[in-house]
This record gives C-alpha cells, structure tokens and sequence, in this order.
C-alpha cells in the first residue's frame, strides 16, 4: 500500500507541476510582442544546424583541451608499458610517447591528425597545465628527500655528489666553446650558454634513481644507502646551483645577479627558520588520516603556492619554491606518506605527462638531418656519460668504494630522466636553447636515462655477480617449501591458513616463505621498512596464532608476475600459492561488451598473438595478473578464491579425469599435517575403474583412519558442499566448471586451484 501512494505522489508532483511550467512559457509567448523576436521556421536544416553546432563544439578549447589529455595519457601509459616490459623506468616511455606525438613523428606524418589534435592556439593551455604538474612534481621530489640521512651520511655523500656536479658541469662549459658559434641562439651572451650546458650536463634523476634502486634490491644495502645520499645531495646541490644560473642569465651580468641571489638566499633563510619550524609543529598535531583536515591540507598547499610564487617572482623560477615547500616538510613519515598520497596521483598520472608531450612538441629531431649534426649529438651524449659516470666513479673509488660499487655509483648518478627535460625546458623557456641543441640534448637524456638498466646489468656480470632472484634468506633447503605470494594482507592470511595445513607437522623438514611485492613507482624510498612493518603485520600476527614458522620477503618491483615466478622457480619451491584477483570488467556491461576485444584492449595479449607466443591461460577464468603467473611457472602453483576462508579442517576434492590424480598427494599432507577431513568425488567413475587409484584411497584410510570418504556420486548435494571449509581441485576441471557455468560454482566454499606444474 504504501509503495502505491508514493507512486500516485510521484505522479502526481511530476505530472502536476510539469503542466503548470507548461501552461507559463505558453501563455508567456504573448510578452515577445513588439520584441524583433524571428519566428521559428524548420525550412530542411535542422540536420545540419545539429551537424554545424557539433562542429562547433569539437573546435571548442574545452574540448580539444580534454581530447589532449585522454591521448596523452593513454599513449604515456601504453609506452610506459612497453618500457616496463623491456627493464626499462616507465618515465622513459612517457617521454618517448611526447615525442612520438610530436613533430618528430605524427606530427610529421599524420599532419592533418596532429594540427587538429594539438593546434597552435591551444599550445598555452597545455604548457599552463603542464607548468601545475610540475610544480607538484617537485614538491613530491621534496618531500621525498631524506634529511635525517643526508646528514648521516653527509661526508662520503658530498663529496662524490659534488664531484659528480663539477666535473660535468665544467665538461659542458668546455663543450660550449666549441658548439656557441653553430648553434647559440642569436643575442645570447657565451656565459649564459655555457651555464645552461653545464647545469643540464650535471643533474641526476632523483626519483629514478631511487626507483631503481628499490627494484634492485639495493635500498637494504650499504651501497644503496650511499647512492641514494649522493643523489639527494645532488639533487639539492644542483637546484640550488640552477636557481643562481637563471638568476644569472636574467639578470644578464654577474653583478646584477648577486641582487637576486641575495634575495634568494633571504628567502632559503625564511623558509628554514620561520616557515618550516611552524609546518613541523603543525604536522605532529596532525600526523593521522582521520586529524588531517581540510583546513590543514590548505595550509600544507597554500606554503607550496606562496612558495613557488615567491620564488618565480625573486627570479629563480616556481619550481625551485615548489621542491623547497616539499624538503620543509614536517619529517614525520607518516604524514608525509599521506600528503603524498593526497598529491601523487593527480601529479604523476594526469598533469606529468602533459609535460612530457608539451616537451616532445618542442623536440623536432628532424631538424637533425645532416651526420654533422648527428656527430655532435654524439659528441654530448659523450661528454655527458664520460662526466656524470667516470666523474662519479672516479670520486666514489677516491672515497674508499671498490671498483665495483664505485662503477655502479657512476651509472645511476648517470640517470637523468625527467629532471634533465624539467632544466632543458626552462633553457628553452629563457631563449638560452635553440630547437636543434635542445631536440639534441633531449636525445642525451633519453640514452643515459636508458642506458641504466643495462650498464648495471654489465656491472654485475663484468664482476661476477648476477643479480639473484632468490634472497640469501630463502636460500637454505627443505624436504618441502612453500612459497605464499600476496599483495593484501587480509588475503595473505587466508594463503598462510592453507600452506599451514599442508606442513603443520613437518617443521623441520618444511618451510614457508611469505612475500609481498609492491610496484616500485607506488614507493618512496624513505618509508620502506615502515611500509614493510605494515605490510607483514597481519601476517606475523596470524603465523603466531597458528605457531608456524614464517620467512618474510619484501621487495619493490616493476614486474610483478615475473618476480613472483622467477623467485618460485629459481629457489626450487615444491607450491606456490597466490590469490585471485578480480577483473575490473567482471559483472559490468562493459565487460559483456569488451569480453571478445580482451585481445586488442590488453597489449601483452596483443603482443603475444602477433608473435605467434599465446598463454596457455588465456582464456581461463582468472585475472591478468594470475593468468600470467600461471603461464610462467614451472612449479606447482595454487590459486586461492577465498570466501572468508578460518580453517582447513574439512576438504573437498572432486576427481574428474586421470590428470586430477595429483590432487591424492596434496591429500595425504592436509591428513598427515593438518589432521583433515577429506572427501573425494569420483565424479566420472575414473577411480572406481583404477585399481592403482583404490589403493591409494584405502592406504591413505587405514594410515589415518576416518579422514577420508571416496563419494561416487554425480550429482552433490548443497548440503555436502556447505559443510566444506575448502574445495580442491585442478586447474582444468575448474575452467570445466566454469565454462560450463555449473550449478556448483555458486555453492562451493573457498577454493584452491591447484596446476601440476612443469614436468
């Protein structure tokens, strides 16, 4: 009754007062006498004044301005992709999709396409935009910086740092005498050429360099510590030296600039002594998620704006404000991470990545059409490696490192990155660049940046030692090892109740490791053991309720699938078990309509049917992440579909076909270690028929009598399954399930999809 009267209400509202507005604008059309007001005539063009009007709103800013970003974005996360696949930071991918988006590609080929997508009159909004981006950027990169252990660890760390600085910088004054003639911009005096090639010959990529760090495994070690010291002094180092060298270059003399530097200095001051003590003292009042207001976020924001507009207006550009507004940050790491949360994101995947293709519509690398102009490209690329590598080398083996770690130190204080574009962008920005030295320079930082990977991978061959996939921790031997690979927390529980099932009893002869891997570009390095505290809480909590001994194994990665594989077959685990996750089309409209373009929408499935390389996984009812994990094992793999999985004392395990017989060994563990009770379906009659397969059965029964039930039934009631904590069963007979939509999949408990492995 009462949905009846509010439905006759509803009616009656919207009916109601519909015809009032109805009988107003018609009795209102009598007010347009004597107003000049045209007469509506439909005369056939109704069609096209739609057609001009869609026309008219495609031109509009607005919407070629968002067109823009949907592009950039899509063709930085693809290329991202492609150098995530190949070793390679996905930074260098963004800045190639810039280019490729430029004159230097599409602009030169699809002409028609680029003028419409990026015309010359909607350049200024991009460049405003991409100026917000960095501005945050920086303030992150700020925020990023470790002070405490710049002061630690000062005395080794400035020294390579600043050897790393003087010695490219004066390289690239040297190389300026040589290329001012050619290819200095007209009225532009030497030294404030010779300044800029300098200071773009010395930067190093901090954030970078510390993703790398963190991917290889180094931030634990004491290499790795003095690496990323060094490249924070750097980095502090070299903006500073940049703000001086665009004071210097605005100024026009020396003498002028000392009035600005001055200024600068004024300012530095300020925000140390007054800005930063007030930001610490309001930071330690506010260090939780639920105490961090919007007032507070606006006073954090408002210091980064009042920053980066001071700094701009002393002269020494915004983004020194912006990076000096991060380091004075309070240094509390929890808040930091939640400041960085609440910044990140928008910076890093929506406005970043305007600048890298705002940057490669500058980069015309077809203005480079003579070997001349190619030979001195190489003659940078030259200049830049021998200064930022061997300069760095050379002064971390003076400090006392081994030719090796000194050799490494050299080839990440080598990476440049974005910072290189972010100092080359402003050359440009002050007319100190011409498009041909900055088209060139944009090429040396791209070939530093990319030659990281593989000069550390050299390194390590050249001394003899490979990179390890398995810890020294995991390396010790074991009748039995289980490797539980988990991204949530909650779910790794679930995972650790299963592997304690199968070796409660065998705490000599087994072992458990537990890893967690977190992309790397999701991590800062300075919060990595909070992070990881965090990470393995849960899990220790829970291995102590179940009393099992646990190794515990954290690293960031690029990669997370080949990672977990690679560790799993390199260290010789007899099972890997993972969790499932859930597609971001399940259950949608979308995902009935993109289900058959999975192929065109997901790259590496392109990739691998254009090679002729298809998964064997492809089409089975898992996630990306867990398909690809079972293609690359070559152990033994178990794929949990948790339903509030609490314990394994009961298990299910339906037997289809002679393939399914494996699941019998995973058996006598849940009974022997776990005490288990187990009831197997011989769902098709296959052990009835097997006289090797009845023995096992009844062996395993008089060995641990009332622990398992063979069942020959076809059909199973709901009742059997819900009395089950877990279902067992192979990887084939539950794609099977699954595709035939069977009526089981809605009754089962948690289930453990179990692969054979490699034979």
């Amino acid at each position: 009754m009462k949905n009846l009267r509010d439905l006759l209400f509803y009616v009656a509202v919207i009916g109601g007062f519909s015809a009032l507005m109805y009988a107003i604008i018609h009795k209102g059309a009598v007010l347009e006498e004597g107003r000049d007001i045209a007469p509506l005539v439909d005369n056939g063009g109704a069609w096209q004044d739609f057609i001009s009007s869609m026309a008219h709103n495609l031109a509009h800013p607005l919407f070629i301005l968002l067109a823009q970003i949907v592009t950039i974005i899509l063709a930085a996360r693809v290329f991202g992709w492609i150098c995530k696949k190949i070793g390679q930071p996905t930074v260098i991918g963004e800045i190639i999709a810039g280019i490729v988006l430029g004159p230097s590609l599409v602009g030169l080929y699809f002409p028609e396409f680029s003028n419409a997508l990026f015309p010359a009159a909607s350049l200024g909004n991009l460049q405003f935009l991409s100026q917000i981006g960095l501005i945050l950027f920086m303030f992150v990169v700020g925020m990023e910086l470790d002070l405490k252990v710049l002061r630690n660890k000062a005395h080794d760390a400035v020294v390579i740092s600043h050897a790393s600085i003087v010695i490219p910088f004066a390289l690239g004054v040297g190389l300026a005498w040589y290329v001012y003639g050619s290819f200095a911009p007209q009225g532009v005096r030497f030294s404030s050429f010779a300044l800029f090639l300098g200071i773009a010959m010395s930067i190093t990529a901090f954030p970078v360099l510390a993703r790398i760090v963190q991917e290889r495994g180094l931030h634990r070690t004491r290499l790795g510590t003095v690496v990323i010291t060094c490249a924070a002094a750097d980095d502090i180092t070299a903006w500073c030296l940049l703000a001086a060298v665009i004071a210097i270059v605005k100024a026009g003399t020396f003498v002028s600039a000392l009035y600005t530097i001055a200024l600068a200095a004024v300012y530095v001051v300020l925000m140390l002594k007054v800005v930063r003590p007030f930001l610490r003292r309001v930071g330690e009042l506010h260090v939780r998620r639920e105490n961090l207001s919007k007032p507070i976020v606006a006073i954090f924001f408002l210091t980064l704006l009042l920053s980066a507009m001071a700094t701009e207006v002393i002269g020494i550009h915004a983004l020194f404000g912006a990076f000096m507004a991060g380091a004075i940050m309070p240094e509390n790491v929890r808040f930091r991470n939640l400041f960085i949360e609440k910044v990140e994101d928008v910076a890093l995947v929506l406005l970043l990545p305007l600048f890298f293709v705002f940057t490669g519509l500058r980069t015309q690398i077809g203005l480079l059409n003579d070997p001349y102009l190619w030979k001195v490209t190489a003659a940078i690329i030259g200049v830049a490696i021998v200064g930022k590598f061997v300069g760095s080398a050379l002064a971390a083996r003076f400090v006392g490192q081994s030719w090796r770690e000194s050799l490494t130190i050299g080839a990440l204080m080598n990476t440049r990155g974005l910072m290189e574009l972010v100092v080359l962008n402003i050359g440009y920005d002050l007319g100190v660049l011409t498009p041909e030295i900055f088209a060139m320079m944009v090429i040396m930082a791209l070939v530093t940046t990319f030659m990281t990977g593989p000069a550390l991978s050299l390194i390590d061959r050249l001394f003899g030692r490979a990179s390890e996939a398995v810890p020294a921790e995991i390396q010790q031997r074991a009748r039995y090892r289980v490797l539980l690979a988990f991204g949530d927390p909650d779910r790794g529980r679930a995972l650790l109740r299963v592997a304690h099932a199968l070796v409660a009893r065998q705490e000599d002869s087994a072992e458990v490791v537990t890893m967690h891997l977190s992309p790397s570009n999701e991590l800062h390095h300075y919060n990595l053991e909070e992070y990881e505290r965090e990470s393995f809480g849960p899990m220790l909590q829970e291995a102590n309720h179940l009393g099992q001994r646990i190794t515990t194994l954290f690293k960031a990665t690029s990669d997370i699938e080949q990672d977990i594989t690679e560790v799993a077959n390199r260290g010789e685990f007899d099972l890997l078990l993972v969790g499932v996750g859930r597609s971001i089309y399940e259950g949608s409209l979308l995902g009935k309509v993109l289900g058959f373009t999975t192929r065109i929408i997901n790259p590496g499935t392109l990739l691998n049917t254009v090679t002729g390389r298809e998964n064997p996984f492809e089409e089975s009812p898992f996630d990306e992440r867990t398909r690809n994990v079972l293609a690359r094992a070559q152990v033994p793999v178990g794929v949990l579909l948790d339903k509030g999985l609490e314990q394994v004392e009961r298990v299910f395990i339906p037997l289809f076909s002679a393939a399914d017989e494996f699941l019998l060994e995973h058996a006598q563990k849940l009974i022997r270690n776990g005490r288990a009770q187990i009831t197997v379906l011989d769902a098709t009659g296959h052990v009835k028929g097997s006289t090797k397969l009845k023995e096992w059965v009844r062996s395993i029964a008089q060995t641990a009598p009332n622990h398992i039930i063979l069942v020959q039934e076809r059909m199973v009631d709901k009742e059997l399954l819900a009395a089950e904590d877990l279902m067992l069963i192979s990887a084939e007979s539950w794609k099977g399930l699954v595709d035939s939509k069977s009526v089981w999949l809605a009754e089962t408990p948690s289930v453990l999809v179990v692969t054979k492995g490699a034979s």
